[in-house]
């Protein structure tokens, strides 16, 4: 207890030395709801602040469940948890299913112990639920507290999500673990982080073990190198019990994203598609074993479950055929096919010589960027250039904790070229990360 105390006095004075970074929000005005909490000198409470940003589908009746993307351990990590609500590829999977959008920033210090709140047993556990209670309160829908929780998290948010799901197996729907997973046996070189046990709910938990080939795949050396050792004990255990637990190597990236996303997005889309019940408040849902399909671990080829000729205690377990193909495109090249245009830009006005619209973006491939035409002929390109420096380039940018870049990019064209007094038609395009445009 002493031991903690003197913990948050010591990054109690750090924070308060430092203050700024955390403040620097985008605005949460609806269908954006924030709360934040201080931190807390009782022991066993999160001894960070923290802040939680909810984006609510506006026309949404009663939320089906939330999903949750957690950044990683770090202060630069921390701070990009301050966009995550806002991505609009995170939006359109939340839309589709009746879901809340959370995205957690906790203030951690760049060497404090991340520990303090990548453990959930250390206070972020009880804060998220509190968060849960107060947001659906300010955003008018108090069955947030209550349903069920996907989970996406990267690093030491993957440590928090996995934690999660092994604490509280009946309230999570899927679980997606980038470049992080709970301990199970102690580390001695790692001596601050406690192990864990995997309780017999959990292993009806849909979970995927995701990481960068340079992470201990193929490259056995750096500072990421142990990650894979610590996937594949995590993965050997939860499947030797029948879990229904996948591994998805990148073939290019170390600890940063990557191109994961699009391979997140189809395999959480299928998981909540089975899991969540059709009307808010039901019980989830147990995934059907007839939809299953297997692959060998670090293979890139899979099979349905009842073909699979492997040992099936130890082979990487799929949702259904559609994620299948998805992960065997995945793990070869990253390069997940989408063949389905974009929706259409949406409610386009025109201020003066300003062009504004919103979107909702590809469920399969997100947004890369904006063709603007006026008169029936392309004038510019919204970003002209979209970039990432982790992946494909998106139309938001992207952060190392898969967020987008703050401050947030608008949508927004001023036309400076239009002639004066002349009438002018204008149409906006959305184009997907695999090039495919609009209508």
């Amino acid at each position: 207890m002493r031991t903690a105390v003197l913990l948050f006095l010591s990054f109690a004075t750090s924070l308060s030395a430092q203050k700024a970074p955390y403040d620097v929000f985008p605005p949460a005005e609806a269908p954006y709801y924030r709360v934040r909490y201080e931190a807390s000198a009782k022991p066993g409470e999160l001894i960070f602040p923290v802040n939680y940003t909810v984006w609510v589908p506006n026309d949404v009746k009663t939320l089906r469940g939330v999903i949750v993307h957690q950044h990683g351990c770090g202060e630069g990590s921390c701070k990009s948890g301050l966009t995550g609500a806002y991505d609009l590829h995170w939006q359109a999977l939340a839309k589709k299913h009746d879901c809340a959008l959370i995205a957690p920033a906790y203030e951690q210090p760049e060497k404090a112990e991340c520990q303090m709140w990548c453990d959930p047993r250390n206070g972020s556990s009880a804060a998220f639920q509190k968060c849960l209670v107060d947001l659906g309160a300010k955003s008018g829908h108090p069955e947030l507290s209550k349903v069920p929780w996907a989970l996406w998290g990267h690093s030491g948010g993957g440590h928090w999500a996995g934690g999660m799901v092994l604490m509280h197996p009946e309230r999570v729907a899927a679980a997606w673990l980038r470049s992080g997973v709970p301990l199970l046996e102690a580390n001695p070189s790692r001596s601050t982080i406690k192990t864990h046990t995997v309780p017999e709910a959990a292993l009806s938990v849909p979970i995927m073990c995701n990481l960068g080939t340079k992470e201990g795949v193929t490259v056995k050396e750096g500072r990421f190198a142990g990650a894979w050792a610590a996937n594949e004990a995590f993965f050997n255990h939860v499947r030797s019990r029948g879990g229904l637990i996948g591994v998805s190597v990148d073939p290019f990236t170390s600890h940063e994203c990557g191109n994961q996303r699009y391979l997140a997005m189809p395999w959480l889309d299928a998981c909540l598609t089975a899991r969540l019940s059709k009307k808010g408040g039901g019980a989830l849902q147990a995934m059907s074993p007839d939809s299953a399909w297997l692959a060998p671990l670090l293979g890139s080829e899979a099979a349905p479950a009842a073909k699979f000729s492997g040992d099936k205690t130890k082979a990487v377990w799929l949702p259904n055929a559609a994620t299948a193909k998805a992960w065997a495109q995945y793990v070869k090249d990253s390069a997940v096919t989408d063949t389905t245009p974009p929706p259409a830009p949406t409610n386009i006005q025109f201020k003066g010589n300003e062009l504004i619209w919103d979107v909702t973006a590809d469920l399969e491939s997100g947004l890369a960027s904006f063709v603007i035409e006026r008169d029936g002929k392309q004038i510019a390109a919204v970003p002209e250039k979209p970039a990432n420096p982790f992946g494909r380039p998106i139309f938001q940018g992207l952060q190392y904790s898969d967020t987008p870049a703050n401050p947030l990019v608008k949508m927004t064209f001023t036309d400076t070229k239009a002639e004066a007094g002349k009438k002018h038609e204008y149409r906006v395009i959305a184009v997907n990360t695999v090039g495919l445009k609009s209508k």
